[in-house]
Parts: structure tokens; sequence; C-alpha cells
């Protein structure tokens, strides 16, 4: 196997990887009423050490899940705004399809989500205070972006060690001695 077809196998492999994450994150935001209510359900069972140990976390799922029905019983419209969340996750994720084609021609896209893995981190910071997050919350949803900017800086090293093979000269043969 060439070192220019292993690396685009590899490529597309963290590109998958990275996909299937945004799907699976973008999935998850639809049925957030009923994925609170298992959570508190699992955190708050017998055999759960999350009341006693991390109580400040045991109160803010519960505080979550207390808003979601509320807002699921007297207004359920706003939930449409997760929806739309949740659409995006799925719509960026389809963008990537664009690099996993031609990484080289469409390195823009992993620039673009690197862009958007930063731009987690000011948004946490400034609308978490905001909007009353606990700030441990905030690094939660901050860890998104560190933790999504890696495989895509990962990809961009890939993509431009590709981009220098593919600009290489072909091999030529020696030519035949006379």
């Amino acid at each position: 196997m060439s070192e220019r077809h292993a690396l685009t196998r590899r490529i597309r492999r963290w590109l998958v990887f990275f996909i299937v994450c945004l799907v699976l994150s973008g999935i998850t935001a639809f049925p957030l009423v009923t994925e609170l209510r298992w959570v508190e359900d699992l955190l708050s069972a017998s055999a759960s050490p999350v009341p006693e140990h991390l109580p400040g976390l045991m109160e803010w799922i519960t505080r979550v899940r207390e808003g979601l029905d509320t807002i699921h019983r007297d207004q359920p419209f706003m939930l449409y705004g997760t929806d739309w969340l949740a659409f995006a996750h799925l719509v960026i994720a389809v963008a990537f399809y664009g690099p996993y084609r031609d990484p080289v021609r469409n390195i823009w896209v992993i620039e673009f989500g690197m862009i958007a893995c930063a731009g987690i981190i000011p948004l946490a910071l400034i609308c978490g205070p905001i909007r009353d997050i606990p700030f441990w919350w905030s690094v939660i949803d901050m860890s998104f972006g560190v933790f999504g900017v890696i495989p895509l800086l990962l990809v961009r090293r890939m993509i431009k060690r590709l981009e220098l093979l593919e600009q290489a000269p072909a091999a030529t043969p020696a030519p035949a001695a006379v």
C-alpha cells in the first residue's frame, strides 16, 4: 500500500469518527426530556454514589430535569430550539463528507470545524454566566471544543502531508543504459 493511500485511509477513519460523534450528539439533542429523566433516575438509584459524593451534580441534574419538564408541559414550542441544535449537528456532520471524498480540496471544512471548536470556549464563558449555568458545567461544555479539535488537528496535519505527496513529481523510471 502506498504512503498516499495509507494516509488517505487514516484521514477517512478520523473523519468517520468525527462524523459519528457529531451525529450522536445531534441525535441525543432531540429527546432531552426523556434523557434527563433517565439520567436522574440512574444517578439517584440506590446503588449510585452520586447523591452522596456529588450532591451538586445531583441538584443540577434535578434542576435541569424540572426545568425541561416545565417547559415540555407549559411551553413545548421552546424545545424546538433544541431540535434546531440537533439539526445543526447533523448538517455539520454532512459537511465533513467533503473532506472524506477529497481531503486536500476540502481542507477548509476541517479548518471551519477547528474554528467552531475554538468558538465553544468564549460561548460557554460568556453565555454560561448569563444563563446561570454552573462554571463546572461550562467547563464540560468547553471540553467538547477541546476534545473536538484534537481529531481535526490530526486530520489537518495528515491532509497537509497528503498535499505534499500529491504535489511531488511522480517518480520516473531511470533512463535505460545506452
